[in-house]
């Protein structure tokens, strides 16, 4: 390996996209309901974002809390979506 190629990939990487590692969107269950967690990137980190799914009936929904990886992104857009849930239940969709 010469030094060009050994500071390109400290640079730009192996070949291999970073965000391969964490799927776009992650699919989920809590009480009869479905989520789909799909965290979207923004300046700084990842906005929490996702549906909810139940009996045909969807509820999309975004926030505007941030993290600051996508992995962080979909567990706090899981707890946002299951803390709806619990709160809401069916309403959330009326």
């Amino acid at each position: 390996m010469g030094l060009l190629s050994g500071l390109k990939k400290l640079f730009i990487g192996n070949g291999v996209p970073r965000a391969a590692a964490v799927a776009d969107s992650e699919q989920h269950e809590h009480k009869d309901f479905q989520i789909e967690t799909k965290p979207s990137k923004v300046d700084g980190g990842f906005r929490v974002s996702g549906v909810i799914r139940k009996d045909g009936k969807e509820h999309q929904f975004i926030r505007a809390d941030l993290a600051y990886s996508m992995k962080d992104a979909h567990e706090l857009t899981l707890f946002k979506a299951k803390q709806s849930i619990d709160q809401m239940g069916d309403r959330i969709f009326g």
